[in-house]
């Protein structure tokens, strides 16, 4: 899906961002993976998103509605090296998760498996890029799913984690670069 778009982003920011001395770190890592490499890399912190918001096998406009609100704020307080790779994952992110959500199966039982598998895929890539953004990149995708574990949980939507959210929000299927 965004498999296309990546060479064609990474010569127009390369363009934009060299004229204005912008810091392209995150970009060019990407420049360096498979394609379908750097597409896993764009689609993680909405697969992150689908699996927790979906856990309990229901996706709601509550969860929806704070995944957008965390790729937005992710885009402005990401360190100057991954600014312009959050910028990229926010933009049309609400189109981009409805459409990666309709490329899973309804059932969380059939769906959470699926994206367990491709978010173990990172463990191949995340050592092909620098260590401190592998570090920083793995960082904010457990800050996703902790985010959103919160966001409709519990008492009252009281930032409780119910079991289903629980069994992913630690992504035990993703080894924390900083041990390697």
């Amino acid at each position: 899906m965004l498999v296309n778009s990546v060479k064609s982003i990474v010569i127009y920011i390369k363009k934009y961002h060299q004229r204005f001395g912008i810091n392209m770190q995150m970009i060019y890592q990407l420049e360096n993976l498979a394609p379908s490499e750097a597409d896993l890399l764009l689609r993680a912190p909405l697969l992150v998103c689908i699996l927790i918001a979906g856990a309990d096998n229901d996706i709601d406009k509550k969860e929806i509605k704070s995944a957008i609100e965390l790729a937005n704020t992710r885009q402005k307080k990401s360190k100057s090296g991954m600014m312009e790779f959050y910028k990229n994952v926010a933009e049309d992110f609400e189109d981009k998760l409805k459409i990666l959500i309709q490329s899973y199966p309804y059932e969380a039982t059939q769906r959470n498996p699926l994206i367990t598998l491709d978010l173990q895929e990172l463990n191949s890539v995340l050592p092909k890029i620098e260590r401190g953004m592998a570090v920083e990149f793995y960082t904010t995708l457990r800050d996703i799913a902790k985010k959103m574990a919160e966001s409709s949980g519990g008492l009252l939507g009281l930032k409780s984690i119910g079991p289903e959210e629980a069994k992913y929000i630690l992504l035990p299927m993703i080894k924390d670069p900083a041990s390697y």
